[in-house]
């Protein structure tokens, strides 16, 4: 591991934080790493795709001689139509956001066997609501093909980020994640839906767990860093959206049908990550995270 220098003194023997590089970072956290993906692999739940799809209800459309879509032929509410093509959406557009996260972790070593490992378990999301979605006929095919087009052309391009901020960001994002799965699973009157989006749930807290941990064990390394990194994601944080099929926008469409308020993040996303890390009691901070932890407060 590398040695972790002292904190210089300032002009008046002050200690000044010191600022790591992402380089430097990724190599103090790799032990973290490491562990965290052995516990992320033995904890998660191997379930496979195609045991959760109804495969005696599927029948050929037109183009194969059978017959195409009509939407007397969806036994899903709408809730539920909308919660699952959201879901494809966001996870079948993968390559984009493995791009981004592949950008900021090292391309060796633990850190990038995660990025493996992460990248499978969202493809799985995607593989199985889609599979659902067109044996069960649950909304338009042709709707849902050229959506998810588009959305792939548009792709996903994260803000600037360092390393910590990233590893941040990506708690929140798992955490809201589980969030709309858990309700849309709670919602849900087909008991299939409710057994598909409880799985996606708990992968995705899985997936949140694994980077909080990571982000306490950055607070051993570089703790003023950490809590600034945590205030500034708080502070800029949004969901993953997507553009629907009729042009409406998914942030505002799951909020008026319950699935996922942002005005509730305070609660459902934040506050439990904020206690894991118990950035209200943490005396491992100087001035430049007492500012952060100080703007948190502010902001929560």
């Amino acid at each position: 591991m590398v040695e972790i220098p002292a904190h210089p003194r300032g002009r008046y023997g002050m200690r000044m934080p010191t600022e790591f590089t992402d380089k430097h970072l990724l190599t103090e956290l790799g032990p973290v790493v490491e562990e965290n993906l052995a516990r992320h692999i033995a904890e998660a739940d191997g379930w496979l795709p195609h045991d959760l799809v109804p495969w005696d209800q599927g029948k050929n459309f037109a183009f194969m001689g059978g017959t195409d879509w009509s939407a007397d032929q969806s036994t899903l509410s709408e809730v539920e139509a909308l919660a699952l093509t959201v879901g494809v959406l966001v996870a079948d557009n993968v390559p984009a956001y493995h791009r981004e996260i592949a950008k900021h972790l090292a391309m060796v070593g633990p850190w990038w066997r995660w990025v493996g490992r992460w990248t499978a378990e969202e493809n799985r999301h995607s593989i199985v609501l889609r599979n659902y979605l067109m044996v069960t006929r649950a909304v338009d095919p042709v709707a849902l093909e050229r959506a998810r087009m588009d959305e792939m052309v548009r792709g996903y391009a994260m803000p600037p980020m360092h390393l910590l901020e990233m590893l941040a960001n990506s708690a929140f994002e798992e955490k809201a994640a589980a969030v709309r799965h858990h309700n849309t699973a709670a919602l849900a009157e087909d008991p299939l839906v409710a057994s598909i989006e409880a799985r996606l749930a708990a992968d995705d807290e899985l997936q949140s767990v694994f980077y909080r941990n990571v982000v306490e064990g950055a607070f051993a390394v570089a703790p003023d860093q950490t809590m600034r990194a945590i205030a500034s994601r708080i502070d800029a944080f949004d969901v993953p959206s997507v553009e629907l099929p009729g042009g409406k926008n998914s942030t505002a469409v799951l909020a008026e049908a319950g699935i996922y308020d942002p005005a509730h993040q305070r609660e459902k996303v934040f506050a439990p990550l904020l206690a894991a890390w118990n950035i209200a009691g943490r005396s491992d901070v100087g001035t430049e995270g007492e500012k952060a932890r100080e703007k948190l407060s502010a902001l929560l």
